[in-house]
């Protein structure tokens, strides 16, 4: 299963998130299997049509995912997925 690694400007609005393994064959799997856990946690990353939110970024391995519209990059067995929320202002 993939491993589901978080930045900590997540866990400021879910305390109890923690890197876990997840199953999934695609980032929106993933996203889903998230929500399941962490309810309302797809608010924060995903717009209400179901695009990757301007601020967050996703990495499956090291590189970043290319569809962020509908989330369909492929995520491998044993692969590393990192979330995070950019930090923007001044």
């Amino acid at each position: 299963m993939p491993k589901v690694n978080f930045t900590t400007a997540l866990q400021r609005f879910f305390p109890n998130l923690k890197s876990e393994k997840l199953e999934g064959k695609t980032v929106k799997e993933l996203l889903d299997r998230l929500e399941a856990k962490y309810p309302t946690i797809t608010d924060y990353l995903v717009n209400e049509d179901g695009t990757l939110r301007k601020h967050i970024n996703i990495f499956v391995g090291d590189k970043m995912i290319k569809d962020r519209r509908t989330l369909s990059d492929q995520v491998a067995e044993n692969e590393e997925v990192l979330i995070f929320q950019a930090l923007s202002g001044g």
